[in-house]
């Protein structure tokens, strides 16, 4: 578009004339975005030539459009004027309305200051009226008025002579005449009514003392409780003068929980130690009782809304409960109060014989109550029970075990039963000890009886440890000879029986259902004392025996069975005692005697004090070993022990060894022998080879050698150690195998 077309659309203005400035910025702004857009559109319009030719068209609909939208304004801009007019005509008419109110509003407070003077006159004309009033009712109650005092005094009267129902008539009619003055004096309070309040607190205090005798009166004059409940009753929702009204009927029911328990809890003086079993007794025949009077004789006299029995419950279980946690708060109660008070109160109290009683309703159930002991309580109790049964089962068992140790050196021997048993009571004593305080636990609870096994258990290992010790000290006194026994081995025996007879009945101890394993420690404690027991009695026996084996091996003992015929005559005249030992103790004595002479012929055999000089020899030594082990199992045979545990076969390998013609085989009989006798040692084989006195180096070193290459021994049940306590007189530190039994 050139210049020329520009100038022809631009808008033109009349000679003088100028655009006025708007009066707002924003008017100013909006005028300023219409040219703008209005120029936009028009460059759009006419941007080509073609479109010049419509510009007459364009003008023409524009100036149509400008007239219409200023009729539209100027219809708008009418209507809003003719709104404005009406809301100031309605303003105008307002405004003589509030100042015609205020006006009005200022005549009448002018005539209320007005009336408010006049009424000032009037105030000593109305007091004048109401006192008028106030003398024209005294007037009219004077001749009841001057009969208050001896009405009051006559009341005081039929409230000492406890006539409560009357003394609560006069009371009633003095309180009434008192509210009859009081409103028409409006509040005012006659000096003749000041003793009223100390009337009626007179005769509430007679009516709860009469209350806290409910149970002595329902005997006696069950009159006067029932008047006592009566005039409670009702007074209790009565009001005076507006005042708060006097709950009578909660002060009856205190005074009947504390006349109760000052019946039976009063005295704040607790049983003596060993008198609570007593008390107990007592309290046992006077609550069901108490009880029993309360249903009989109390109830009939009060409200069912007293619900007396379960009051009369409800505090007697209240108080007993207190003296109970004062009673535990003092001094630590014994153990036969402790077990009594436990029993009472876990079983007794609430059986059939005194709150359980089908006899007393549901009213005295108690159950739900708090319990006479807390679990806390119990807790204490029961460990302050055991601790002190504890302490008394010591010293039992200290006393037994003392009188059974000044048994051991009397000058005759050990007491025996009908059957020719040593016998001694203490194992009895000890068992019936234990076993009674469990038993008697167990009616109080499992818990207790638990404690009570598990600290029976203890003490009786204890006892054992102590019984131990006492014979270790009897033993070193008599071998020492400090204090010499005269019957040492009966005594050994018969503590030997003491154990078995203390293993056999152990179990009276176990509880019902429970296992076995409990009683463990115990069983332990007895195979320790036993095991002592038994090498206590076999060193007597070693001792003895020792001067004979010194011989063996010897020229003597390859010619003659002299020495072993010493040895057997020896062993059984020292056992000759031991069939007053019980069975199986018995059998575990003889294997042990057998095995401790086996021993002593091995350590001899061991000592090389003997080499054969040939095979004449070597035989005569296989010989003596074969003969000397069937005079041992003949021996032991004839004391009793069964065969199954003898050890003298041993002498049988160590014959074949001996006897043994060719060394080159000494390795397979030195094998075989390892078979039968896992503990044997090099040292041991050489000293087998140093008897023979035929096996080279090489041999000896083969056979030695075969010793360790040969297959493990097999596994064998009851096989015993012989070897590993046999010492050698050279021991080979580094070429020992590992000793130890079989099994």
């Amino acid at each position: 578009m050139d210049s020329t077309a520009k100038d022809k659309i631009q808008p033109t203005l009349l000679p003088g004339s100028s655009c006025p400035r708007p009066e707002w910025p924003e008017q100013e702004r909006a005028e300023q975005l219409a040219r703008g857009a209005a120029l936009k559109w028009a460059s759009g319009i006419f941007y080509r030539p073609e479109q010049l030719t419509r510009l007459g068209q364009y003008r023409s609909r524009e100036i149509q459009r400008n007239y219409s939208l200023e009729a539209r304004i100027k219809s708008v801009v009418q209507s809003y004027l003719e709104g404005v007019q009406t809301g100031v005509w309605q303003l105008t008419r307002a405004l003589e309305a509030v100042q015609g109110t205020r006006e009005a509003l200022s005549q009448a407070h002018h005539l209320l200051q007005g009336l408010s003077r006049t009424s000032q006159t009037l105030e000593p004309l109305r007091e004048c009226v109401v006192q008028h009033k106030q003398l024209q009712v005294l007037t009219q109650l004077l001749p009841r008025l001057q009969a208050v005092p001896a009405a009051v005094a006559h009341t005081q009267t039929l409230i000492d002579t406890q006539r409560f129902l009357e003394a609560y008539v006069s009371l009633r009619e003095l309180e009434q005449l008192q509210e009859e003055t009081w409103t028409p004096l409006g509040g005012l309070e006659l000096p003749i009514f000041q003793g009223l309040g100390l009337l009626a607190e007179a005769l509430g205090q007679a009516v709860e003392a009469a209350a806290g005798a409910a149970g002595r009166l329902a005997r006696e004059d069950p009159a006067l409780l029932v008047a006592a409940i009566r005039v409670a009753e009702v007074e209790t929702e009565r009001t005076v003068l507006g005042q708060a009204p006097r709950d009578w009927r909660q002060r009856c029911l205190r005074a009947l929980r504390e006349g109760l328990e000052r019946v039976h809890f009063a005295s704040p003086v607790l049983p003596e130690p060993g008198a609570l079993s007593g008390w107990l007794e007592a309290l046992q025949v006077a609550l069901p009782a108490e009880l029993a009077t309360a249903e009989a004789l109390v109830a009939p006299c009060c409200p069912p809304s007293y619900r007396v029995v379960q009051l009369w419950a409800h505090t007697l279980h209240s108080g007993l409960r207190r003296s109970v946690q004062q009673l535990l708060a003092g001094p630590e109660l014994g153990a036969a109060d402790t077990f009594a008070l436990l029993h009472w109160a876990l079983h007794v109290y609430l059986g059939k014989e005194m709150m359980g009683n089908l006899e007393l309703g549901p009213e005295a159930d108690v159950s739900q109550l708090e319990p006479l002991l807390t679990p806390e309580n119990i807790e204490q109790l029961e460990a302050a029970f055991v601790t002190q049964v504890q302490g008394s089962v010591a010293q039992w068992l200290r006393k037994a075990l003392d009188g059974e140790v000044a048994e051991w050196s009397r000058e005759q021997e050990p007491s025996t039963d009908p059957s020719g048993f040593y016998h001694s009571p203490m194992p009895a004593i000890v068992l019936q000890i234990l076993a009674e305080n469990i038993q008697v636990t167990s009616l109080i609870s499992d818990s207790l009886r638990r404690r009570v096994h598990d600290m029976a258990v203890s003490e009786l290992g204890a006892f054992l440890r102590s019984f131990s010790d006492a014979l270790i000290r009897f033993s070193r006194g008599h071998l020492r000879g400090e204090a010499v026994a005269p019957h040492y081995v009966s005594y050994l025996l018969a503590a030997f029986n003491h154990q078995s007879a203390l293993r056999s009945s152990v179990s009276v101890l176990l509880p019902d259902g429970e296992a076995s394993g409990v009683l463990a420690p115990v069983e332990a404690a007895l195979d320790d004392v036993q095991r002592r027991i038994c090498r206590l009695v076999l060193e007597v026996l070693q001792v003895e025996l020792q001067p004979l084996f010194s011989a063996l091996p010897s020229r003597r003992w390859l010619l003659s069975s002299e020495l072993l015929d010493s040895v057997c005559e020896q062993t059984s005249h020292f056992c000759q005692n031991f069939w007053r030992v019980r069975k199986p103790a018995v059998q575990l004595l003889l294997a042990e005697a057998e095995r401790t002479v086996v021993l002593q012929y091995l350590r001899a055999l061991m000592q090389g004090r003997l080499v054969c000089r040939g095979a004449d020899e070597r035989s005569q030594a296989a010989e003596r070993l074969r003969h000397d082990a069937a005079q041992l199992k003949e021996l032991f045979l004839g004391l009793g022990l069964e065969e199954s545990a003898h050890c003298a076969p041993v002498l049988l390998a160590l014959s074949e060894l001996l006897n043994l013609h060719d060394p080159t085989l000494l390795g397979l009989e030195v094998a075989g022998l390892r078979q039968q006798f896992p503990d044997v040692s090099e040292d041991h084989i050489s000293a087998l080879l140093d008897l023979r006195g035929d096996v080279s180096r090489e041999h000896r070193q083969a056979a030695l050698s075969s010793l360790l290459a040969g297959p493990p021994p097999s596994p064998s049940t009851g096989r015993r150690a012989l070897f590993s306590l046999v010492p050698t007189p050279t021991p080979s530190l580094s070429s020992c195998l590992p000793s130890g039994p079989c099994s």
